[in-house]
């Protein structure tokens, strides 16, 4: 499909903003369930661009900056892969994975621009240093909010320039693939999601939390619970465990135990 100038504007601002937000992390729009929904709103596929930017989630929990080592730019593989989903027009299953497996190339490029964007920013210091030196406060909030925007730059020119790649470029573009090659993306796409799901579970994985997992994992498959339902067993069965912590926490000293209920029962087992 091909978009208006007003959908153009909007995407190329939920762009910018999902760039900045990815160094500032205040309001989340660099997520991939952010982002998706926002370029879906603005393209008026909402519902496909949610259920893209949920599989993506998933696949970005397992994301993380750790010492000198930078995670994949989830913001650019958001952005551009919602892009390249509703440009290609398949909306199914197959399509949705192929767009996954396109976001995981895009978010090691993105580290390409993160990289260039990082270096460019040395200059900037060195100028709000300067200014800083003059006693120019407005000098250093001015270069602070560029080298902000340029953070946004990285993800809204290749935004940008995928908005002005014809909606039949791309479609003939996928078209053109084998059938091998299609299939392949359309497997992988589907496994880093579990993968990157798995990782997340890896890190967060305890004798307290494993119990809380098999319950999901027991109740996702009935059909019969929406997600509102699942939602609000959750939401009990939280609030009961807080009130066993409390109430195990506020007991005698001499039969006191290490503050977590479910801890202390399956330590006697």
């Amino acid at each position: 499909m091909e978009f208006s100038i007003l959908t153009v504007i909007l995407v190329l601002i939920v762009a910018l903003l999902a760039g900045m937000e990815s160094i500032l992390d205040q309001f989340q729009f660099h997520q991939p369930i952010i982002a998706c929904s926002l370029i879906g709103l603005a393209t008026g596929h909402l519902s496909e661009c949610i259920i893209l930017g949920g599989a993506l989630q998933l696949l970005a929990l397992g994301w993380a900056n750790i010492g000198a080592a930078v995670a994949p730019d989830a913001a650019l593989a958001s952005v551009a892969s919602a892009i390249i989903y509703v440009k290609a027009g398949d909306f199914s299953t197959d399509g949705r994975n192929i767009a996954i497996a396109a976001a995981i190339t895009l978010a090691t490029v993105g580290l390409v621009t993160t990289m260039i964007v990082r270096t460019l920013s040395v200059v900037l210091v060195h100028q709000a240093d300067r200014a800083a030196e003059q006693g120019n406060f407005r000098g250093v909030e001015f270069w602070h909010y560029v080298a902000l925007a340029t953070q946004g730059l990285r993800i809204a020119i290749p935004a940008g320039a995928l908005l002005f790649i014809p909606s039949s470029a791309v479609q003939a573009a996928l078209g053109s693939l084998p059938a091998w090659f299609t299939g392949g993306m359309t497997v992988g796409g589907g496994m880093v999601v579990a993968v990157g799901y798995a990782m997340v579970i890896n890190l967060m994985a305890t004798k307290e939390v494993w119990p809380f997992f098999f319950l999901g994992f027991a109740l996702a498959p009935i059909k019969e619970l929406t997600l509102i339902a699942t939602g609000i067993i959750g939401l009990a069965i939280a609030v009961i465990y807080l009130n066993l912590q409390k109430n195990n926490s506020g007991g005698s000293g001499s039969n006191s135990g290490s503050g977590d209920p479910l801890g202390d029962i399956l330590n006697d087992y």
